[in-house]
């Protein structure tokens, strides 16, 4: 597995607390759930390969 980087990041109380219940709700932890929206917004943006187009081919 690839080395993560490690970064402080700030969120005004009200885009925490929504994040963690959508966390919660997906049974993911609160790092995770960010971690899972950017991918997801870069693959949108054709800024990250998508890896089940890789596996297609």
């Amino acid at each position: 597995m690839a080395q993560k980087k490690a970064f402080p990041l700030r969120l005004d109380p009200a885009t925490f607390d929504a994040l963690q219940r959508w966390a919660d709700a997906d049974l993911r932890s609160l790092n995770g759930q960010i971690e899972y929206l950017l991918r997801q917004a870069l693959r949108q943006a054709k800024r990250l390969p998508d890896p089940d187009a890789e596996e297609s081919k």
